[in-house]
């Protein structure tokens, strides 16, 4: 259980690297992919930022129906279920993996990393409602925004 003194993390600021968003979709599972790719060729550490709401957080196993979790709690089972979906996509890698639950808006989190980033990788889609775009609000706001250059992937791949 996290004490009073513990606050959750609003943003992440890796040391260079290859920086990646995952909402969970399967366009962020091919970039997720193509970022290993990537950070590999580089000889660097890939950051798997997710980012995450109250709305869009994994609500705590065995918790009942009628407790509100904490912030803390939320962050924790959000990085827990991030944590075992990374592994499930990378499977044994060599390239060092940090990931990252950042309690933000998805842009904002991935252009306040690309300010140390050597690039940024973003799938062109992702949860969003509308499926004729090409690009999502996200992706947009990142290749607009970022500080490093951006990847945009279009391979969606089911995790």
């Amino acid at each position: 259980m996290a004490t009073q003194t513990e606050q959750t993390v609003r943003e992440v600021t890796p040391d260079g690297g290859v920086v990646v968003g995952d909402d969970g979709s399967p366009g962020a599972a091919g970039a997720v992919r193509f970022a290993l790719a990537e950070a590999e060729r580089r000889g660097t550490t890939l950051h798997v930022i997710r980012a995450w709401t109250i709305s869009s957080a994994v609500r705590p196993e065995g918790l009942p129906i009628n407790v509100t979790p904490s912030l803390l709690e939320l962050e924790e089972a959000t990085r827990t279920a991030e944590e075992s979906r990374i592994a499930k996509l990378l499977g044994e890698t060599t390239v060092p993996v940090e990931v990252h639950t950042v309690y933000s808006p998805s842009a904002q989190s991935l252009i306040h990393a690309s300010a140390t980033a050597d690039v940024v990788v973003v799938g062109s889609r992702g949860r969003g409602g509308f499926a004729t775009l090409v690009l999502g609000s996200v992706a947009e706001q990142v290749v607009r925004h970022a500080a490093c250059p951006v990847i945009v992937t279009r391979k969606a791949v089911e995790a």
